[in-house]
């Protein structure tokens, strides 16, 4: 099973996606941390983040485990990660490093900006999570400070806000629902009620998916011997 997670930024998608995976014991790949990952190494190697050919170098060869996740989720890196996934390049670099997870045996659940209209087309189900960007910003600006970022909640609402026009904008794999995803709102949710909507979701695809048990086969009737 493929379960395909996209949405807005601190919309809560990441979070439900670890705990679906969990629920449902899939493997979790949060394709962002990919683009952040090449984000953070250029501008660790002094590579402009809006050099295509450059960064597209950089996504060939990037392992996530080389990386402190910690430090991906900053503030800088997130604006640089933005831009970098705006490249054409970069994104087919990492195409078939994702297309490859989600296709691994028995399924996975992938977050991102465009699992279910690009990556994972084929997604058994496809979620779209969403929030107020009010809402957003005091998640982010709450994360942001608990990691001693000196930030304003003024400052990166403004960062949501083009950050959401940048990445629906792009001409590569825009962000945008997919035409059969399912909504979820979030401004209202707590994680809790968050996970027991999708489950609830997923559950309903999964007896859809179902294959139907087939009905035992009738036993013909003996042919009479002709007197």
């Amino acid at each position: 099973m493929i379960i395909a997670i996209d949405g807005t930024t601190s919309s809560g998608k990441g979070t439900l996606a670890k705990r679906l995976a969990a629920h449902y014991r899939l493997p979790h790949l949060d394709t962002g941390l990919l683009y952040r990952a090449v984000a953070a190494s250029a501008l660790t190697k002094g590579i402009g983040v809006q050099d295509e050919r450059e960064c597209a170098l950089l996504a060939e060869h990037i392992e996530l485990s080389d990386f402190d996740e910690r430090e991906l989720r900053g503030a800088g890196v997130g604006a640089a990660a933005s831009v970098v996934a705006s490249l054409g390049a970069v994104r087919r670099a990492l195409f078939e490093l994702q297309r490859r997870f989600a296709l691994k045996e028995g399924g996975a659940v992938l977050d991102g900006r465009d699992i279910g209209t690009v990556i994972a087309p084929d997604a058994d189900v496809k979620l779209w999570i969403d929030a107020s960007v009010e809402e957003r910003a005091r998640r982010r600006f709450k994360e942001l400070s608990g990691m001693g970022e000196d930030v304003t909640q003024e400052s990166v609402l403004a960062q949501l806000r083009e950050r959401d026009a940048r990445d629906a904008g792009r001409k590569d794999a825009p962000m945008k629902p997919a035409d059969d995803a399912v909504w979820i709102d979030t401004t209202a949710l707590d994680p809790d009620q968050t996970l027991a909507k999708a489950v609830e979701i997923v559950e309903a695809k999964r007896l859809v998916l179902k294959p139907k048990a087939k009905a035992p086969a009738k036993p013909r009737a003996k042919k009479q011997p002709k007197v």
